[in-house]
């Protein structure tokens, strides 16, 4: 129980694992895109991250969506340099699981993306998602513009209101301006491709709730 309760509360940078100078090993090849998982990306590209509980789930949503160039599994919003799953699962970094989205501005905008996010999970949920409980589990947006941090607020207030009416609560996403973004371990990346894990755990999926920004695209 009080290990629990630890991991549903967030660490100050003092309280963090040292982790490590040197870079999670990974391959660069995308198993359902074939793009790379590095760069460097097409000119033109964009950027965004997403927390929205287990990476695995939430990395499924956007690999598929036209003009997505890639995806990637990651820690960010914490302290611990290039951390394990493990530890990030102890609640010990700070991190959040989230999945990066490389995207072709001209094909899918950011707001595309953020109806993704609002609809296919739980946000009000703080420090967990379903029965994942623990700070890596909560529900963030890290920006990497000025642009797309007004754009992520607007839709969150947006979006407020339809969450409110359906007696859901106050919406906790985390939203600011990405940091560092450290890469998950290989057997993370695209965990639930068809050639790896068709079959595995996702608690991801519509919530019933349509946020007005974007164009309606969520989880088949």
């Amino acid at each position: 129980m009080f290990l629990r309760h630890m991991k549903a509360d967030m660490i100050t940078s003092d309280q963090a694992l040292p982790g490590r100078p040197i870079a999670m090993p990974i391959g660069d090849r995308h198993e359902v895109l074939g793009s790379s998982l590095k760069g460097p990306f097409p000119e033109g590209s964009r950027v965004a991250v997403f927390g929205m509980g287990c990476f695995w789930g939430a990395e499924r949503l956007f690999w598929g969506l036209p003009g997505v160039v890639t995806t990637s599994v990651g820690y960010a919003g914490g302290y611990t340099p290039n951390p394990t799953y493990e530890e990030v699962c102890s609640g010990r970094t700070g991190h959040a699981e989230v999945v990066q989205v490389v995207y072709d501005p001209t094909t899918i905008s950011y707001e595309d993306l953020l109806k993704v996010f609002w609809e296919n999970h739980d946000p009000t949920q703080g420090m967990r998602q379903g029965n994942d409980v623990g700070t890596q589990y909560r529900s963030t947006i890290y920006t990497t513009s000025d642009e797309q941090l007004a754009t992520a607020q607007a839709s969150r207030d947006a979006f407020a209101p339809i969450v409110a009416r359906a007696g859901k609560g106050e919406i906790t996403t985390e939203i600011g301006p990405l940091g560092d973004y450290y890469f998950a371990e290989d057997h993370h990346q695209q965990y639930l491709a068809p050639t790896k894990n068709p079959n595995g755990y996702c608690n991801h999926g519509p919530n019933g709730l349509s946020c007005p920004v974007g164009v309606a695209r969520t989880a088949g």
